[in-house]
């Protein structure tokens, strides 16, 4: 395998584990380490609740003399401020004796942005920006908070075969299959708020937690679109703009209705869309948005499509010809 090729890899694997910080770095970013020498793992490391330790220092304490002539990879670019809640990062990777750092991407924070490689380079260690679309695609949130000053937002619709996202009032519960909603509840988890509309409140009063085994503790906070006082445990939105006031937020998960669903795709804000297809034909359900089928062939990029039990989960990204 050659050196790129291995870098790709070892950096893919940083950002598989960065997932793991996800939605409770917070207000961090979720970084992914990992620290490689003569092909074996030696350390990997984070993003811990609440933000600290980073993901940097904890794998350099899992390597610890091993780090010594290492590679290490490091999705984001190692913080270069010192904070009463620890030390930089940079100052950690300088007193390593680590041989090279290999960053997916360099940190927009303007406390370190650039100033992090700059200062290892200076003793000596070898700095390789490594281009990596599963880093970048793990910083997804902070870099919209970063660079756009608002959370990444993804939408969920379950739809029917004809187009309806919902049963009639009083038929079946569920349009979608066991597989489909744990699915759901597993994006619950990777995000900090999860909103619905103010009628979707008021209809289904839901419970909008995270109910995996493990994952309770990582149930996002409730918001609901309105005008009106949100409820007790609830926090009000008055429109989908108002999302950047949202400065804690780096994830936002859209789950309804089609109202809620059409004020967000006319606003542009929506990043990614996951639709759940249930092979059902309601008739005379809840009516999705017709329009979502002309935007999804023309402004959406099909990025996967997979079977979950007996539906199917297509993953939508936003591309410049379309709203978002």
């Amino acid at each position: 395998m050659s050196e790129s090729a291995a870098d790709a890899r070892w950096m893919a694997g940083a950002a598989s584990l960065a997932g793991r910080g996800r939605p409770l770095s917070r207000p961090n970013p979720a970084v992914g380490a990992i620290i490689v020498k003569d092909g074996i793992v030696v350390g990997r490391g984070w993003t811990q609740p609440g933000g600290r330790p980073h993901a940097e220092a904890m794998a350099l304490e899992q390597a610890g003399e091993a780090a010594r002539g290492a590679t290490l990879y490091v999705t984001l670019e190692p913080c270069a401020h010192v904070s009463e809640r620890g030390p930089a990062c940079t100052n950690l990777v300088t007193a390593s004796a680590l041989q090279r750092v290999c960053i997916g991407l360099a940190d927009p924070d303007p406390r370190t942005a650039g100033a992090g490689i700059a200062a290892i380079r200076a003793v000596g260690i070898a700095v390789d920006p490594i281009e990596s679309p599963e880093a970048e695609a793990s910083l997804a949130g902070y870099l919209m908070l970063r660079r756009q000053h608002r959370p990444h937002v993804t939408l969920k619709l379950a739809l029917s075969l004809d187009g309806c996202l919902a049963f009639p009032p009083g038929g079946e519960r569920w349009l979608t299959g066991e597989e489909a909603r744990a699915h759901c509840h597993a994006m619950r988890a990777k995000s900090d708020a999860i909103l619905v509309g103010s009628g979707t409140l008021r209809a289904d009063n839901p419970r909008l937690d995270v109910r995996l085994p493990g994952l309770e503790a990582k149930s996002p906070e409730r918001w609901v679109l309105t005008r009106s006082d949100a409820p007790e445990g609830w926090r009000a939105l008055a429109c989908p703009q108002a999302i950047r006031d949202m400065t804690d937020i780096q994830y936002l998960f859209v789950e309804g209705g089609a109202e809620t669903a059409r004020a967000f795709i006319a606003a542009g804000l929506v990043d990614t869309l996951l639709i759940y297809r249930a092979p059902v034909m309601v008739g005379g359900g809840v009516p999705a948005l017709p329009e979502l089928a002309q935007q999804a062939m023309a402004g959406w990029l099909l990025e996967n499509s997979r079977p979950l039990g007996k539906d199917t989960l297509e993953v939508y990204r936003s591309t410049p010809c379309s709203p978002a």
